[in-house]
């Protein structure tokens, strides 16, 4: 079980240093509010386009209070209160029929209600595409369980937070995003072999499991099904030499586009094949 830990801002006092004395203004409070009494100022709101409607359509089809958070509404004028912060989830919870949804009731007028959205919207930490996988795995997601398992067969870690390739230990990666449509695409023998390739050779190559050298890879076993099956196909790696395979074809595509970076890659991986096991073995 995961060890919890407490909320420590004491380690983070010397990058803050002293913060001045500050008016934080009157104690928010929390309440159900009916939904017919809330109301979108246009003056600083966004209206809803085209990606707001399938944010709340998503939200909407897999509702559940467990990931609603609190509505910031300012009181406005009699009975009503402005939505500074919340209008596609509420919106979500009346296409379910709901008429209340939990509120933060600040007290603001129309110019702190503003700068309380820009501030919302703007501080708002970004969750990395690592980190979502991450949560996506504990929450149980299949195709995410189904990802970690494939890339622990090969020997693989998905990180939760950026290392840069030089400092990786053997098998660590950053690309979920790639490893994830060559998943989809190859699917999970392709996959695994094509990352045991990379980390059961050569001390692990440490640094690279690339996205664009996973994906190479997985697409040459996929046009010569031959060398997915061939049994010494891992081994035979042994002789390649990912990191200059890697560098050379980023000076053959000239840093045009990843599809020449690829393409350059996939002609190095199919040279060294078939010398080194031949075309069609292990059929």
């Amino acid at each position: 079980m995961t060890a919890l830990r407490k909320i420590d801002a004491s380690i983070f006092k010397k990058a803050v240093g002293t913060l001045p004395p500050l008016d934080c203004g009157q104690v928010p409070q929390l309440c159900w509010i009916d939904i017919d009494q809330l109301v979108v100022d246009p003056a600083y709101q966004r209206d809803i386009g085209g990606a707001g409607k399938k944010n709340i359509a998503k939200i909407a089809r897999e509702f559940e209070w467990a990931r609603f958070s609190p509505v910031i509404v300012a009181p406005h004028g009699k009975d009503r209160f402005a939505i500074v912060d919340g209008q596609h989830r509420t919106t979500a919870a009346a296409l379910r029929e709901h008429k209340k949804v939990p509120c933060q009731v600040i007290s603001a007028d129309t110019a702190k209600q503003a700068i309380a959205f820009a501030s919302i919207n703007a501080n708002v930490t970004k969750m990395s595409t690592m980190q979502l996988h991450a949560a996506r795995v504990a929450a149980g997601d299949p195709d995410a369980v189904r990802l970690k398992k494939v890339c622990e067969a090969g020997g693989v870690t998905l990180l939760r937070y950026p290392i840069e390739a030089s400092k990786q230990k053997p098998g660590q990666t950053m690309a979920v995003v790639q490893l994830r449509q060559a998943l989809d695409r190859y699917g999970e023998k392709a996959l695994r072999i094509a990352l045991q390739c990379i980390t059961r050779t050569r001390h692990g190559n440490p640094g690279m499991v690339r996205g664009l050298l996973v994906l190479s890879l997985c697409s040459v076993f996929d046009s010569e099904r031959g060398w997915l099956n061939h049994p010494q196909i891992v081994t035979a790696f042994q002789a390649f030499d990912f990191a200059a395979a890697f560098k050379s074809a980023g000076h053959s595509a000239g840093g045009f586009s990843q599809q020449a970076f690829r393409t350059a890659l996939v002609k190095l991986i199919t040279e060294f094949l078939t010398k080194a096991v031949g075309m069609g073995g292990g059929r």
